[in-house]
């Protein structure tokens, strides 16, 4: 009995974060694909259609169903969001009104415990508003994750826009939604162009301070774009530094991605992820 419950409750909880098909994967790799199925369709009778209807609206396509969620109340919404997957979180964000986007963002980023029914009802409502469309995926994240996913695909100038919405009400939670948005080894999605750009405006003592501790993957990344000579003589400078604290190398690395922020407002680099354009200078 008690297996069961544990079971039942995993299985829940898949089901609001990804979906049936999300759900079934993750039960079967820890219980089997027999027993998933079981579990599955035990929940999906507790709980009515919702789920059913949750897992269509992750299917769905994003322009029909911002036609929709428009005339909904911003907290409905950003249930909602916080539901879909993050290509399709982040066109539905942006297709919102600039004072409604702010405001939806700032409802998702504390929506990190919610009640199952109420997120199945929400769902059930909407999938029926989409039942004509026929065959009505996934990777979601709840919370401040879910605001950082979907404005790392906005454009840059609206994101910021959003980011500095948010930091008039919370300024801790939009710095916050700002770390997770991106982190020092996405550097290594940068191309080579953007990484030579970037390396030439660090300065030398925090690129040396922030490569402390990183991936040789990463270190390679930005000694590409240096000379043989120039290489050799920042591993030599980060090796030499001993001890260092953590707080000093993060801050050092935070401060290599506000410039590449900047870099990437005067439209000299991308930061992959964020921006899905070529720039030309």
């Amino acid at each position: 009995v008690l297996q069961e419950y544990v079971q039942m409750s995993l299985a829940q909880d898949y089901l609001l974060e990804g979906g049936i098909e999300y759900a079934k994967k993750m039960i079967g790799h820890a219980f089997g694909q027999e027993t998933a199925g079981k579990i599955i369709d035990l929940v999906l009778k507790k709980m009515g259609q919702g789920f059913a209807s949750l897992d269509a609206l992750q299917k769905a396509d994003p322009q029909q169903l911002a036609r929709l969620i428009h005339s909904e109340n911003p907290q409905t919404i950003a249930l909602l969001l916080t539901h879909l997957v993050p290509s399709q979180c982040a066109a539905l964000l942006a297709s919102l009104p600039r004072n409604v986007r702010s405001n939806v963002a700032l409802r998702m980023a504390g929506l990190e415990h919610f009640s199952s029914e109420i997120v199945a009802k929400v769902a059930t409502v909407i999938a029926d508003k989409l039942s004509s469309l026929g065959d009505l995926g996934r990777e979601s994240y709840g919370g401040v994750r879910a605001v950082a996913e979907a404005l790392n695909r906005l454009e840059a100038n609206m994101a910021e826009e959003t980011l500095q919405a948010l930091g008039e009400h919370d300024a801790a939670l939009a710095e916050n939604i700002r770390r997770l948005m991106f982190v020092f080894e996405d550097l290594l999605k940068m191309d080579k162009e953007g990484m030579r750009i970037l390396v030439g405006r660090t300065d030398r003592k925090i690129l040396t301070l922030a490569l402390k501790g990183t991936s040789d993957a990463l270190r390679k990344h930005f000694m590409q774009v240096m000379s043989e000579r120039g290489a050799e003589t920042l591993i030599e400078d980060v090796e030499a530094l001993g001890l260092v604290k953590l707080r000093e190398v993060e801050n050092a690395q935070q401060s290599i991605i506000a410039l590449a922020r900047e870099l990437q407002a005067e439209g000299l680099l991308s930061l992959s992820g964020s921006v899905e354009e070529r720039y030309v200078k």
